[in-house]
């Protein structure tokens, strides 16, 4: 993702999941193209797979829509 010594994945990841879209877009923009990917995935997954917390998917899908990528078609009760 970034590979500055200083880089904490607990504060960048405090960030995606925020539900700020302001904080959302400016850490995902500091990332690289490849890195991005790798977390709209991420945030994908946790937005449609089961398993995660109700709060954690619901952070997830925040940080889609902030994103641009409007989750419509997810199911809040899964």
């Amino acid at each position: 993702m970034n590979d500055d010594a200083s880089f904490d994945p607990e504060a960048f990841w405090e960030a995606i999941l925020s539900r700020d879209p302001q904080q959302i877009r400016a850490t995902f923009a500091s990332l690289d193209r490849e890195s991005q990917m790798a977390v709209m995935q991420h945030l994908f997954r946790m937005a449609t797979e089961p398993g995660w917390h109700p709060e954690q998917r619901l952070s997830a899908r925040k940080a889609l829509e902030a994103l641009g990528f409007a989750p419509n078609g997810l199911d809040e009760t899964q």
